[in-house]
């Protein structure tokens, strides 16, 4: 398998419609940022609270 990194302007409508025909075509996948990972994990139900870790003195 290999790893592809694509740089493009989101603003760019050709651009984006490109990548999202080539992303549904199948027969790639997509992985997730961190980010959006988390934001799958509070949709999904999978994370209920956020703890914030304390200052130390």
């Amino acid at each position: 398998m290999a790893t592809i990194t694509l740089e493009y302007d989101a603003r760019n409508k050709k651009a984006k419609q490109m990548i999202d025909d080539f992303l549904a075509s199948g027969l790639v996948t997509r992985k997730q940022t961190g980010l959006e990972e988390a934001l799958d994990d509070v949709e999904q139900g999978r994370l209920t609270t956020v703890h914030t870790p304390k200052k130390q003195k």
